[in-house]
């Protein structure tokens, strides 16, 4: 399958059946983020995989994963971040989207579902999983089997704004 053909594939899943995620599925999502660039190659995110039902249950206090049997919480790591020197903009957020993106298009790839969150208690989730004041955590990616229709591969055409206002070219 064409990366293109994969990106069209992949949609926001809310439902999940009750399947665990086999140990080497993770394996690959997780070697998915891991090749992710990162500004300067800081390699400034950190990932707690949840799957088991009390970090499930404490991640549930923080947000809804939908189920998902499995949720990775991808932190910025503050105290490793690259600077833009011009403006002093922090690269994390940016590099935790990266690593999200790659983990998304490899579940996809593996027949897994996933769901991106960014709906959530950045404080619950830090006490919960008591992170250091260094790492902030950026968003959620629920991981599972889907136990709902697929969405249509080509509903972009009618969802997204037209090519012709989203590009300029000079």
């Amino acid at each position: 399958m064409s990366l293109l053909e994969l990106a069209k594939k992949r949609y926001s899943v809310r439902k999940y059946a009750d399947r665990a995620v086999e140990s080497e599925k993770i394996e690959k999502i997780i070697e998915a983020a891991h090749v992710a660039p990162t500004a300067a190659n800081l390699q400034p995110v950190r990932l707690i995989v949840v799957q088991e039902k009390d970090s499930i249950d404490k991640l549930g206090k923080a947000a809804n994963t939908y189920d998902a049997p499995v949720a990775i919480i991808v932190c910025a790591d503050h105290s490793k971040a690259w600077i833009r020197p011009f403006d002093g903009k922090s690269m994390t957020d940016i590099d935790a989207t990266i690593l999200t993106d790659h983990m998304m298009l490899e579940a996809t790839e593996l027949g897994l579902g996933t769901c991106w969150i960014c709906y959530f208690k950045a404080d619950v989730v830090s006490k919960e999983f008591n992170l250091p004041k260094h790492l902030e955590p950026i968003n959620i990616l629920a991981i599972g089997y889907a136990d709902e229709n697929p969405a249509d591969s080509e509903r972009h055409k009618n969802m997204r704004i037209p090519v012709e206002e989203l590009v300029t070219y000079c």
